[in-house]
């Protein structure tokens, strides 16, 4: 039973922040059928767009580094970049949200993009959560939530919640998960399923997630509202400097039935895991004039053996990003260098 359809309106904007406005094939929504240009509006701030930034994930900051494969990702994928060896990468460390001056403290998700790039031309693109799961089980059913949360109906997120009760799982989640000291302490997580084929041809559907070396240390509410506006960028730049920071990755493999279509379902915690390297930052540039800022994080950016599954939410978000992407680059004469943001 939903308690209150207020409090669900307030989540309804955090989780409209922490996805990155998706699109919607033809025919899903006929005939008014949603269009990428309409689901970036959704997303916007209600002052409008800060010009020359990414729609959504507007504050962050670039990182520099490599992907040490340990050769374990070949027994899963052909993929290039899991032959032992190192690859270079640019990533983006962000928060969810449209405003690149809000205070990070007041995140309530916070972003991982990365691109690990191989010798001959292929890349791997992915724009992950520090979330376990996501808010909506399909883009559709994302839609019809933040229509909900919009709507001047009082009873419209409600009725969301009682033919979608999955979202009071996220709910919890937003309301009560640990909010870290900083990025390097942060796991991040693909939530979408993917497809590996290894060099016999044979399918793996997976997810993957970055697990930190460096140890959580979760602030308290006081403590999160004490800290400077921008104390995660201020956090990891001291911390780079001092030192290189370390994630692995850890890929973790399907059984027969798991979901792989719906990201609101995590998968047991006895699935088998494979660790197939090592992902280290070795240096943090602000993005104003970083190596990410003109980089779009398009999870479908994939290298030869790792395709889309049935999940539809990445190439949703592709064609979101891809309207994003052409509206900043064009106002990239908005864009203010002094200062950090821009997804």
């Amino acid at each position: 039973m939903v308690k209150s359809g207020k409090s669900l309106v307030t989540i309804a904007i955090i989780v409209g922040a922490v996805a990155v406005a998706f699109a919607y094939t033809a025919g899903w929504l006929s005939p008014d059928r949603i269009t990428p240009e309409k689901l970036v509006a959704v997303v916007q701030p209600p002052g409008g767009p800060a010009l020359g930034h990414r729609r959504n994930h507007a504050k962050g900051i670039c990182f520099t580094g490599d992907f040490e494969a340990n050769g374990q990702g070949a027994e899963l994928s052909t993929a290039p970049m899991f032959v032992r060896g190192q690859y270079p990468v640019v990533g983006r460390f962000n928060i969810a949200g449209g405003d690149p001056n809000v205070p990070y403290a007041k995140a309530q998700a916070r972003g991982f993009g990365i691109r690990i790039a191989t010798p001959d031309g292929q890349e791997w693109r992915s724009a992950m959560l520090d979330a376990p799961f996501f808010a909506a089980p399909t883009p559709q059913a994302f839609y019809q939530f933040l229509t909900a949360a919009g709507s001047k109906d009082p009873d419209a997120v409600k009725e969301y919640a009682s033919v979608h009760p999955e979202i009071m799982t996220f709910i919890g989640w937003v309301k009560g998960h640990a909010r870290n000291e900083s990025w390097a302490e942060d796991r991040f997580n693909s939530l979408n399923s993917f497809i590996f084929t290894d060099a016999s041809g044979k399918q793996h559907a997976v997810r993957w997630s970055y697990v930190p070396a460096a140890q959580a240390v979760a602030l308290t509410p006081e403590e999160l509202a004490g800290r400077s506006p921008n104390f995660l960028d201020e956090d990891i730049t001291q911390r780079v400097a001092a030192g290189p920071q370390k994630w692995d990755l850890m890929i973790t493999i399907a059984n027969p039935g798991d979901p792989t279509a719906d990201p609101t379902k995590a998968w047991p915690e006895d699935r088998r895991t494979v660790d197939v390297g090592t992902l280290t930052v070795k240096q943090i540039e602000p993005e104003a004039d970083g190596p990410c800022r003109d980089l779009n994080y398009d999870p479908t950016v994939l290298p030869s053996g790792i395709t889309t599954s049935d999940d539809p939410f990445p190439s949703a978000r592709s064609a979101a990003y891809a309207v994003s992407y052409d509206r900043r680059t064009a106002e990239s004469a908005d864009y203010p260098r002094t200062t950090t943001g821009g997804k």
